[in-house]
């Protein structure tokens, strides 16, 4: 287990802080031991909070052309028939998948290929379940096309709390199934736009882990 690189300078700067408004307690009102407590509890509470935030497991890295991974950490809130309108122009499954505070929000690839669209887009931040926030909100839209022609789309989405989408990769860069390519702080969705002759393999409910659970298996 690691500390993800796009929590460093946020935890440093926090520890920082904390100590000081600790120390700084400390040195005014040395006679208040209550408030001292709580003030010290709160902020170990705080600090550790952030931190499993942003913490970055290691995983297997997959290898299975026939296997849709999930890329992120969550719970499937929709799997729908929906029209991918923006790159595919055709209908696909659409799987979501919301990441809570407390889940790991590294994005890693689903499956391996090449990237042949990469659009970032700025929007709103409707709260992540909205039915809307997969075409309104701040995303960005990843299409992965295999050896064999599938293309398959990945969305990051901005929620409410989430307003920091990073993404590691371009257009024409290639993505490995299972390794990381994007993070989304405090917690959004993904989305992905499976084909329909996808044999799906999770449910409304479901909990995934980023490259470890299988959505769905798909022709070779």
């Amino acid at each position: 287990m690691t500390i993800h690189k796009e929590g460093r300078p946020l935890l440093f700067w926090l520890l920082f802080i904390l100590a000081a408004v600790n120390i700084g307690l400390h040195q005014t009102v040395s006679d208040k031991e209550t408030l001292l407590n709580v003030v010290l509890l709160g902020s170990i509470v705080l600090y550790l909070a952030i931190l499993q935030f942003f913490r970055n497991p290691s995983i297997p890295i997959p290898n299975d052309p026939e296997l849709v991974y999930a890329p992120a950490d969550g719970k499937v809130v929709a799997v729908e028939k929906t029209m991918e309108d923006e790159y595919l122009k055709e209908q696909r499954i659409q799987v979501s998948i919301f990441m809570s505070p407390i889940d790991v929000h590294v994005n890693r690839s689903p499956i391996s290929g090449i990237i042949k669209y990469f659009q970032y887009h700025p929007g709103k931040y409707l709260v992540a379940w909205h039915p809307k926030s997969s075409t309104e909100n701040e995303r960005t839209s990843i299409v992965v096309e295999q050896p064999n022609g599938l293309r398959l789309m990945v969305r990051q989405i901005a929620g409410a709390m989430a307003r920091r989408i990073k993404w590691y990769v371009k257009e024409g860069d290639p993505m490995i199934q299972g390794k990381e390519f994007g993070f989304i702080k405090f917690g959004s969705r993904v989305d992905v736009f499976l084909p329909l002759d996808a044999e799906l393999l999770v449910n409304v409910n479901d909990k995934t882990k980023a490259g470890m659970t299988p959505l769905a298996k798909i022709k070779a």
